[in-house]
């Protein structure tokens, strides 16, 4: 029986990030023998996603603007009959309010419940809704960390299943070694010892924690720079401030959204990836990172913590001492000492593959479509 699904692909962005770097990944490869994908994107979307899932159907009747999407979806989305699915999936909290097929509801982070202060205040009303109404309507729920599916219990208390599926990442991409372009390639200096960071600029990221933690690494290591890369989010407008006033301003490079074949550049050559993130749903850069071997400082006591176990150095949330001395530990450190974190970065990682994702994704198909 091959299983046909219906998979949600239109709140993704063209520079897709976290939930929507999940989205993409996913549709890539989740047409196997027992599974037809038909992907519903939004209007003018559908060449992008027929390149990146060639083997999915691509329809794009989603209206593009936000207020409209969400309209479409509550109306009309999911009208079986005329997608011909028999699952649908909604990978991003969300999911269609008139079909009569089985829904499996993705539930990516639960910080709008646990961390409001994190968000924008429109954003919490309309995540908080859209996952109750998930809870109350789905057939089943996916998470995508342990830390997610604890919170998930705990907060919404939902009495359908809930399947725990891990993220992935793609290891000929992020790969310890690869014949790569120079960073000079991307216009970026290759002679610079660098500590790298990559995220969304937004309150929760932990950038101020890391900008503070630098005062005290460049006044110890004069050649080192700070580099960071990432889309402006939400709450930001001081951060330029800060930066224009730091004593090593000099030495902080503003990347902005950095093309996908740097990243895994960045990730090799930096001395450390920076990731003091308050809370993710999954933290997707740190596992990207671990897997190239990087020299990974990341927070404990969060999901960070889940996927990197004890490959990467932790401190406390908000400790700008703590990360400022794991980071200069990890510029001190001898060429063998960090080969060493280096082979164990790299084990830790071969754990978590995009395959595997998309095969535990189908098992939950196949399970809804035969009821």
């Amino acid at each position: 029986m091959v299983v046909r699904v219906g998979l949600d692909v239109s709140a993704v962005s063209q520079q897709p990030a976290g939930a929507g770097r999940y989205i993409v990944e996913l549709a890539k490869r989740i047409n196997s023998p027992e599974v037809d994908a038909t992907l519903i994107a939004a209007r003018g979307h559908a060449t992008r996603w027929q390149e990146w899932s060639p083997s999915s159907t691509v329809i794009d009747p989603v209206p593009s603007s936000r207020p409209l999407r969400l309209l479409y979806e509550a109306t009309m989305l999911g009208r079986g009959a005329a997608y011909g699915v028999d699952v649908w999936h909604g990978p991003h909290y969300t999911m269609p309010r008139r079909t009569s097929k089985p829904v499996v509801v993705t539930i990516c982070d639960m910080t709008f419940f646990t961390n409001p202060e994190w968000h924008e205040r429109a954003k919490v009303v309309f995540f908080r809704r859209a996952m109750q109404y998930s809870v109350q309507h789905a057939t089943e729920l996916i998470s995508i960390s342990e830390t997610t599916t604890r919170a998930l219990r705990d907060v919404l208390r939902p009495s359908i299943p809930i399947t725990t599926i891990p993220l992935g990442v793609d290891h000929d991409r992020f790969s310890p070694a690869a014949a790569e372009a120079p960073l000079s390639d991307f216009d970026l200096p290759i002679d610079r010892p660098f500590i790298f960071f990559l995220g969304t600029f937004e309150p929760r990221k932990g950038l101020d924690v890391l900008l503070e933690a630098f005062r005290h690494v460049g006044a110890r290591v004069q050649e080192i720079e700070l580099w960071l890369a990432g889309q402006a989010g939400w709450h930001t407008s001081g951060t330029d401030d800060v930066i224009a006033a730091h004593p090593f301003a000099s030495r902080i490079r503003r990347l902005g959204y950095v093309d996908d074949a740097a990243v895994p550049v960045l990730m090799r050559q930096a001395r450390a990836v920076a990731y003091p993130s308050r809370g993710e749903g999954f933290g997707l850069p740190v596992l990207e990172a671990l897997a190239c071997g990087a020299e990974v400082v990341t927070t404990a006591g969060t999901v960070m913590e889940e996927v990197a176990g004890s490959a990467a150095t932790l401190t406390s949330v908000g400790d700008s001492g703590q990360l400022a001395d794991a980071l200069l530990d990890a510029l001190r450190r001898s060429a063998g000492d960090r080969e060493a974190r280096s082979h164990v970065a790299i084990s830790r990682a071969a754990q978590f593959t995009w395959t595997a994702t998309a095969s535990a994704h189908r098992d939950v198909y196949r399970r809804l479509a035969k009821g």
